[in-house]
């Protein structure tokens, strides 16, 4: 993500990860991923962030950064087949997933 962006829709999704399963799952939601990959194809994303919980090795989430709620919704709706493939691709490397919510900036964004 580039800092010329504004940041207008963030949508953040918590995982509890397989044991074992933490470097397949760091190569498929991280910035370079397959998540990422199908993101880019939809105009509007910015980037995606994948962060690892500092007290519990297995629990992740995902920051997904979009210009605007139209733009993550035009993707959801543009790529819903895809994006089920790869979902259900993915199953098999989780425990728990958990949308934490859309969300957008308080006040000005600088």
């Amino acid at each position: 993500m580039t800092t010329d962006h504004i940041v207008n829709h963030l949508a953040i999704w918590e995982f509890l990860v397989k044991p074992g399963c933490e470097s397949r799952f760091e190569q498929i939601y991280g910035p370079a991923g397959d998540w990422v990959h199908l993101f880019r194809r939809a105009g509007g994303h910015l980037g995606t962030k994948l962060y690892r919980d500092a007290s519990m090795a297995r629990r992740y989430i995902t920051v997904d950064h979009w210009e605007s709620l139209y733009a993550y919704e035009t993707f959801r709706h543009n790529f819903a087949a895809e994006y089920k493939l790869l979902d259900e691709s993915c199953e098999s490397l989780t425990e728990k997933e958990t949308p934490l919510g859309t969300f957008h900036p308080v006040g000005p964004v600088s």
